[in-house]
This record gives structure tokens, C-alpha cells and sequence, in this order.
């Protein structure tokens, strides 16, 4: 197919076909909205999005979408946009909300998801309890500003909610366990530990800095990872992680 033909060598016509097949579902068409693309341009053509939220102009500055779509939902703006780019793709979304009532319904029928639920209770938990029932592995991208993180959850295998049950302030716990990580391997993160100390300093619970950089760094890895398990090559799981960063320890902000 011409729409493919510059993937070729790095993958095959048959790898392709697989891809083609492989039904993902995006949970949150917030970071998931720069995974969702870079999905469909490498040939992933069907697509679930589900989120409930409308864009705001404070999205701009690292989701996948323009002025004009400011109090659109998300959903509908990012289905539009992605069948624009590929109007014969399979592409659904969904204007509402992921909760312990619908969750089930919709991740049955897919292959792949991606978690990309904001913590304000234990959905994203439950989410992930009820994939790994239903043998689907699950895509946790992070966005840390300067680095991307994501970690993979292996259906039957270890949950994210070991490193802790509390879904309050759980993305902060994430940029912990990274930092902890680091300073364990002597690969220390000085940058990324300055800003969990600043953000736990500023008044008021204000959602996490984000910048455009990390979104575009771990959408990348994302999709590397789905076809890496379409086409069973290996990735790492969960509590093993990718995190990249051009920023070294000795780098200062």
C-alpha cells in the first residue's frame, strides 16, 4: 500500500497487515491524543478513544489540538482530526467518562490499551485489574516535562498499584519511583528531583507541570511498544520501565 510504502524494511508486509488488524483503545485523549496519531500514521487503523473532557486552552501547549477546538470534546475533535489523516480507518470515540460501571463494556474486543485516565480515583486500578482478567496488556505514558516515561502492564503480572494504592497524587508517585530508581543505580535525575520538590511546594493542588517534549518522546515510545508485542518481540514490563531524557544529571533548570 502507498500510504505504507516508506515503513518498508523496518517492517514487513505481513507485520503491517498485523497492525492493521490490532484494535488499540485509548484511554484519556489527553497524551493519548499525540499517541493516537503517531499510532495511525504507523498503521494502526483501528482505534477506540474514550474520554469525557473538553479541551481547554491550557491543553494546547502538548495535546494534538488547535484553537478552534477549544470546548470541543476530545474525543470527537481527535476522531475527526485522525480520519482526516486516514479517512478509511476504523476509528470510534466515545464523549464520556471511564467509570467502574462502563469500563468492562468498553475494553472487551480489544488487543492493546492504553491508560491514560487521570487519578482521581481508582479507576485507572480497576482498568488495569480488568484488562490483565481479560489478557490485554496495558500502556502507562507519562509525561515528566523533559523526559518521557512509560511502563507496561503484563496481563497476570505485577499492577501498578504496588507502588501505592492511593490513587490521590499518583502521577507524583510515579515521578518518585523513577527518581528512586535512578538514585539506586547511581543514574541520579537531579533535574527531575528539583521539580517534585517544587511542585510539592506550590500552594494549592494544581495539576502537574507538562511540556510538549515529553508528550512527543513517549507517544513514540508507545507505539514502538505495540508493535513490538503484535509482533512478539520483547518489551519491558512493569516494574521495569523506558524513561528518556535529554537532560543529564549534571543539567540544572
Amino acid at each position: 500500500m502507498e500510504r505504507y510504502s516508506r515503513n518498508r524494511i523496518y517492517i514487513s508486509e505481513e507485520e503491517q497487515e498485523k497492525i492493521r488488524q490490532t484494535r488499540i483503545l485509548l484511554a484519556g485523549a489527553g497524551i493519548g491524543s499525540i499517541i493516537a496519531e503517531c499510532a495511525l500514521r504507523f498503521g494502526f487503523e483501528n482505534i477506540t478513544i474514550v474520554d469525557g473532557d473538553k479541551i481547554e486552552e491550557s491543553n494546547l501547549n502538548r495535546q494534538n489540538y488547535v484553537k478552534a477546538d477549544i470546548g470541543k470534546y476530545k474525543a470527537e475533535a481527535l476522531c475527526k482530526r485522525l480520519l482526516k489523516i486516514n479517512p478509511n480507518a476504523e476509528i470510534k470515540s466515545f464523549n464520556t467518562f471511564i467509570n467502574k460501571e462502563n469500563v468492562e463494556n468498553i475494553i472487551s474486543g480489544h488487543h492493546i490499551a492504553v491508560n491514560a485516565l487521570d487519578f482521581k480515583d481508582d479507576t485507572p486500578f480497576v482498568f488495569d485489574h480488568i484488562c490483565s482478567e481479560k489478557m490485554i496488556p496495558v500502556l502507562h505514558p507519562y509525561n515528566f516535562g523533559w523526559a518521557g516515561f512509560l511502563t507496561i502492564v503484563r496481563p497476570k503480572g505485577y499492577q501498578l498499584s504496588e507502588i501505592s494504592p492511593e490513587p490521590n497524587g499518583f502521577e507524583l508517585k510515579v515521578a518518585e519511583y523513577v527518581s528512586r530508581y535512578g538514585t539506586f543505580w547511581n543514574m541520579p535525575t537531579s533535574w527531575l528531583e528539583k521539580v517534585i520538590e517544587e511542585y510539592r511546594a506550590e500552594a494549592g493542588i494544581l495539576p502537574p507541570p507538562q511540556l510538549s517534549v515529553a508528550s512527543w518522546i513517549v507517544a513514540g515510545h508507545c507505539v514502538n511498544a505495540m508493535f513490538n508485542l503484535v509482533t512478539g518481540r520483547e518489551v519491558k514490563f512493569f516494574p521495569k520501565f523506558y524513561f528518556s531524557s535529554l537532560m543529564c544529571k549534571n543539567n540544572s533548570l
